[in-house]
């Protein structure tokens, strides 16, 4: 465990040379904004949700306003996102309960957020982490997952185990960027099907778990 904590102590630095300006990729100027935002990124690019909300948020700005517009309304809003009929209806029920139970404000705590329609850990996370700087958990969507398990840092493929996992490794104050840091490399080097190894900046870090056909060569960074 020590030696993991050391060698995941170095892939973050490494991390944050290489991506310094690090951020959440889903545009939104309110808590709000960014749970539904983070609700209809699943299954979803960050890229296609940014332009749906962005007509979206223009249109509904309250909690409110989300809960009382037409199903019919919601769902032709956010048809491009994919699976639009349970997100529409997901959203509305959650903006309902934040109206009955929250004053229409977004809950700050990881146990009143999941009790929200379409919200779960990984969500609830996203909202606490930049919208609040709250730090419950990590982040683990299926970058986080893929180079967790590639870099060597957990064994486990359920999301939470991952995420037990990585609390372990990472400092607490970190858990957020973290995420940001592994996602952002993960599309911008590290994909799924042809990572961008001889390229790495994590490459002599990385024991390439499940990459095949790559240099072995490992460069000194």
């Amino acid at each position: 465990m020590e030696q993991k904590k050391v060698r995941a102590k170095k892939i973050i630095a490494r991390l944050n040379t290489t991506y310094p300006d690090v951020h959440c990729e889903l545009s939104f100027s309110s808590p709000l904004e960014l749970l539904i935002a983070t609700i209809l990124s699943a299954q979803c690019t960050d890229k296609r949700v940014n332009l749906v909300t962005k007509e979206l948020f223009g249109k509904y700005h309250s909690a409110e306003d989300f809960a009382c517009a037409p199903i019919s309304e919601l769902e032709e809003a956010v048809k491009t996102t994919g699976f639009f009929r349970n997100k529409a209806k997901n959203i509305k029920a959650c903006c309902t309960a934040l109206l009955e139970r929250h004053s229409g404000e977004v809950p700050r705590t990881m146990e009143e957020l999941i009790q929200l329609n379409g919200v779960g850990r990984k969500t609830a996370n996203v909202v606490l982490g930049n919208a609040f700087g709250i730090n419950v958990g990590v982040v683990v969507d299926t970058h986080v997952t893929r180079l967790s398990n590639r870099l060597g840092l957990t064994r486990e493929s359920d999301a939470e185990k991952i995420e037990k996992d990585l609390i372990k490794l990472v400092p607490r104050e970190q858990w957020a960027l973290f995420s940001h840091w592994i996602i952002w490399h993960g599309r911008r080097r590290c994909d799924a099907r042809k990572p961008d190894c001889t390229g790495c900046e994590l490459l002599s870090l990385c024991p390439q778990n499940g990459i095949k056909n790559v240099s072995t060569q490992k460069p000194t960074r």
